[in-house]
């Protein structure tokens, strides 16, 4: 069955007083490189469906991933098997009604139209460069479709195509180890040189570097490690959560909890950024301000938790920050002596009400004084409040595309907590 007829078979063989259906299809190429070869090349599709549904307040979920009329019958009979023996859901919502969408381009023919040939050239190109230095090269160049179809038994029909591009290198030689990777929904704003002169200048920067022991300093954040780290402050910024006063952001709707040069939104205007037309099961996507310059304006919302408040359900379907287009040379002359910082990983949760985490840096360190890079340095661990660091903002950048729904700009950050050298 194609995903049609699979939604008509359900319509006409479910019982349920209320139903959901999602049908999410994808295919996909990965080429993998390491070692300065090719290592592995998997393509191929699948689909999954998955069934809601409810007799009255209980509910039941079904997901499989075959498509034949048996299974389908069997998918059925599961979710309202498990809705009649289940509990009544105190949460329960019903399914969304019609809605008008607006028009999102999530599909790029450049994506879709590249050619397995072309993934296995830039392995090619992106080895050949690794063997000038001479370094180990690894990484992976993949493209992928997505279609997605969510359809309500109450009037909701939606669907969405997107595509994804992505070339990913890490360059090692002896100590010396650093990445770049570029991910987007558009092959064509892809521009393979411009990564691997990148790629270069971290890779040679990070000879010989100097011990550096830590203490609050001035940070460049270039636009990964940004990412990182205003990315897990946007996985505390739930109303619910704040409602129950478990993160710290408990009654600060409408106040200025953030810095004055920070803003942070959800944006359908960008056409570089992914942008689903719908959430929470069929709510069609609108602008969000989630802080406009420092203000708290709105926090992600559940269906369930919006009709308790007397809210507005809402979700950060992509990340875009602004920036001040400040370049990276004049980040460094304002600060007068600082690091600058590539990535960030293993960032964990400290104190989930103070906002607190932790996390260490990767892919190169750089001290630099005088507005000129000195030296590479060590890895260092951080503890930081991503919030208040928002307050210590002294410039900013352009912003650049981090993943297909993430855009934001380099950032110049006051007075960064590093509490510790790591190894790695």
């Amino acid at each position: 069955m194609n995903a049609q007829q699979i939604l008509e078979y359900i319509k006409q063989h479910c019982t349920a007083d209320d139903w959901t259906i999602t049908i999410n299809e994808k295919d996909s190429h990965e080429t993998r490189f390491a070692q300065n070869s090719i290592t592995q090349h998997i393509a191929g599709s699948n689909i999954e469906v998955a069934l809601q549904v409810s007799f009255g307040d209980k509910t039941g979920v079904g997901n499989i991933n075959q498509t034949d009329a048996e299974s389908i019958k069997n998918l059925i009979e599961t979710a309202e098997t498990m809705a009649k023996l289940n509990q009544p859901d105190p949460e329960f919502m019903p399914s969304c009604p019609a809605a008008d969408l607006p028009q999102v381009l999530n599909r790029s023919e450049a994506t879709l139209q590249l050619a397995p040939q072309e993934m296995v050239e830039l392995v090619r190109q992106s080895i050949a460069n690794g063997e000038k230095h001479p370094a180990q090269v690894s990484g992976m160049t993949e493209k992928h479709r997505y279609y997605s179809i969510l359809c309500t038994s109450n009037g909701f029909y939606g669907e969405c195509e997107s595509t994804e591009f992505g070339h990913s290198m890490t360059m090692k030689k002896d100590a010396v180890e650093t990445k770049v990777a570029y991910s987007g929904k558009d092959y064509a704003r892809f521009d393979l040189n411009q990564w691997l002169d990148q790629l270069n200048s971290q890779f040679n920067s990070l000879s010989a570097p100097h011990v550096f022991e830590p203490e609050r300093i001035a940070v460049i954040l270039r636009p990964a490690a940004v990412q990182e780290f205003i990315g897990y402050m946007g996985w505390m910024m739930s109303r619910r959560y704040a409602d129950e006063g478990i993160t710290p952001y408990t009654d600060k709707l409408g106040t200025d909890f953030f810095g004055s040069n920070f803003s942070m939104v959800s944006t359908l205007k960008d056409d570089e950024l992914y942008a689903s037309p719908y959430f929470h099961g069929g709510i069609p996507s609108v602008e969000f301000d989630w802080v406009k310059r420092g203000s708290l304006f709105t926090l992600p919302t559940d269906r369930f938790w919006a009709k308790k408040t007397g809210s507005s359900p809402s979700t950060s379907y992509n990340l875009f920050i602004p920036g001040d287009g400040v370049s990276e040379e004049e980040m460094m002359k304002k600060a007068g002596r600082g690091i600058i910082i590539n990535n960030f990983w293993y960032i964990r949760t400290v104190d989930m009400k103070s906002g607190e985490f932790t996390g260490m840096t990767r892919d190169g360190v750089l001290y630099f004084e005088d507005g000129i890079i000195r030296h590479a340095i060590n890895n260092l661990r951080w503890n930081e409040i991503p919030h208040e660091a928002t307050r210590r903002i002294l410039a900013s950048g352009v912003p650049i595309l981090t993943s297909p729904d993430t855009k934001v700009p380099a950032m110049l950050i006051a007075d960064f907590n590093f509490v510790d050298k790591t190894d790695f």
